[in-house]
């Protein structure tokens, strides 16, 4: 077999298929009639001399072989599309500003690092960060983008799920040092904790999680998640946060990990009638590539 010779349209069938469960989704999501997907797929086997799928009536499963291509078909799906996003940045007529907003905490800790992506892929496009967690910025035409962990219900918005994110209650070495390192979930009453937004708000999250502590528990309240992130690494007590976010600093640790553990998704979202914009497009594009 000649790998070099493999037409990328086959592998592109084949990865497809393996990710869609079925001939039939893998054709609509290709824009392909099935009999020539089907086609595709056994040109592949004929190629590379392999058997990448069972087939059992309708069913496709993967075989051991398959599998194992999968990983590298993946692979190449995916510096194709890095590929075609740097050619799409390139072109002219992309000129212009793009609205992104999201969280403080994304958009000091995970924004800039792809701001500067979309700056080298894209130079003719210029990109205002607005650090909000209000989904209003949308609806009201201020922001063009949004990163938000809950979907939005106006059917003038459409939303993309790019994965789950895990999230931890930390706090610093040098407080845990001072005050004891808690064993139990009892041991959390005796603690300093950052509220993020008011009280009664933050108190019904914790008490909804499991987390038996009361409104007086908290000594500092920020709506700024940055600057209560900070209080957290200044030793002023316990504070959620990204679980990649909280591994860059060293000095802090996890707080009970096997009971306190969150989980929250990561949705991209814009404008239905904006979306067909190229600029846009192709910003909602690489954030989605980079935040999954």
């Amino acid at each position: 077999m000649d790998l070099q010779q493999t037409d990328w349209n086959h592998l592109r069938a084949f990865l497809a298929t393996a990710e869609q469960g079925s001939l039939s989704a893998a054709a609509r999501a290709l824009g392909l009639t099935q009999p020539t997907l089907s086609r595709q797929i056994g040109a592949l086997e004929t190629t590379l001399d392999l058997m990448l799928f069972e087939r059992n009536g309708r069913t496709l499963t993967l075989t051991d072989t398959g599998r194992e291509l999968l990983r590298h078909a993946r692979d190449m799906g995916g510096a194709a599309t890095r590929l075609s996003l740097s050619a799409s940045g390139q072109r002219s007529g992309l000129g212009g500003v793009v609205r992104i907003t999201a969280s403080d905490v994304t958009s000091v800790y995970e924004l800039p690092r792809i701001v500067r992506d979309i700056r080298l892929r894209a130079p003719q496009i210029t990109v205002e960060v607005i650090a909000s967690n209000d989904i209003e910025n949308l609806m009201q035409r201020d922001a063009d983008i949004a990163v938000r962990n809950v979907r939005p219900e106006h059917p003038n918005l459409v939303a993309r799920l790019l994965r789950e994110k895990s999230g931890y209650f930390y706090a610093s070495t040098s407080y845990l040092e001072a005050r004891g390192r808690p064993k139990t979930l009892e041991d959390l009453k005796q603690h300093d904790w950052i509220a993020l937004g008011p009280v009664p708000r933050m108190h019904g999250h914790m008490t909804g999680i499991g987390i038996p502590i009361a409104p007086e528990n908290f000594r500092i309240i920020s709506e700024n998640g940055v600057a209560a992130w900070e209080m957290c690494k200044a030793g002023l007590g316990i504070s959620p946060m990204d679980a990649e976010v909280a591994a860059i600093p060293p000095q802090l640790e996890r707080i009970l990990p096997e009971h306190l553990h969150v989980t929250y998704p990561v949705w991209l979202v814009t404008h239905r009638e904006i979306h067909t914009s190229p600029r846009i497009r192709l910003v909602f594009d690489l954030l989605a590539e980079r935040l999954s």
